[in-house]
């Protein structure tokens, strides 16, 4: 019976998704990458591109997607006590448990199995529509909260975030991995602040070293992406709420331009 069960449950979480076509989580070993900044722009470009677009905030203890998105005052709905995700444009949708916080410095003390219910409701509960992609952005590591989606969504694929520091290669081969041993197809990896180009002689700086990320993604066999290139300002659209692939004239817009291109590609 209780075989039967488990099956039964399995079956119900696939039914509520299956409105989605790309289910893709972004994560890393290691925090202080970018991952956030990429999965919100990534997000925000597929919706600019004609997709209906979700992205789900699974980083529980610091969720920034709102912040990033100048969403921070948007509450979602709940009618039947089904939650209906705000929509920032005119087709992208975001959960976050920022929204349910009182306020912004509120810190989230939770242990594993409230994690878990959370995330579960964020993928059952939530009424996403018709997606063609869900992009899920979670907090560094492989610990309950990847561990978690990828049971309750089964993604179709990750997209690893990395710097070039030998010190956050490492921890995105660990990333590779994880995603490897739970059966998730690895898009690529992304090799963020990688090199500066000074705005006044035009002279490319290597800041965090460059190249770590195409390295690590040819040892472990899987695609990489491309780097994006550090850039202030990535800084200042961050914290206005404007996401930096807005600004065409970048470096840092033209070389993630070409990223979500072979993401869009992936099948």
């Amino acid at each position: 019976m209780e075989a039967n069960k488990n099956v039964n449950e399995k079956v119900n979480k696939i039914d509520k998704l299956n409105n989605i076509k790309k289910r893709i989580m972004v994560f890393s070993g290691k925090g202080g990458v970018g991952k956030t900044t990429v999965a919100v722009n990534l997000a925000f470009k597929l919706a600019l591109n004609g997709n209906n677009v979700g992205l789900l905030d699974a980083d529980i203890h610091g969720p920034d997607v709102t912040m990033m998105l100048n969403a921070e005052k948007t509450k979602p709905k709940v009618i039947n006590k089904k939650i209906i995700p705000p929509t920032i444009i005119n087709n992208l949708k975001i959960i976050s448990i920022s929204m349910f916080l009182p306020d912004k410095d509120s810190a989230v003390i939770w242990r594993g199995p409230l994690k878990m219910h959370l995330l579960k409701q964020f993928t059952e509960d939530v009424q996403w529509g018709n997606l063609d992609y869900l992009i899920v952005d979670l907090p560094p590591g492989t610990g309950d909260e990847p561990l978690s989606i990828v049971q309750l969504m089964q993604p179709d694929g990750a997209v690893i975030v990395t710097t070039p520091q030998d010190v956050a290669l490492l921890d995105s081969r660990k990333a590779v991995n994880f995603a490897k041993k739970v059966n998730v197809p690895v898009i690529g990896i992304i090799e963020n602040m990688s090199g500066f180009k000074c705005p006044y002689c035009g002279k490319e700086i290597d800041l965090f070293k460059v190249g770590g990320g195409k390295k690590a993604a040819g040892e472990l066999d899987v695609p990489f992406l491309g780097r994006i290139p550090i850039d202030p300002e990535i800084v200042k659209s961050g914290d206005s709420g404007n996401p930096f692939i807005l600004n065409s004239n970048s470096e840092a817009s033209k070389a993630f331009n070409k990223i979500i291109k072979k993401i869009e590609r992936f099948k």
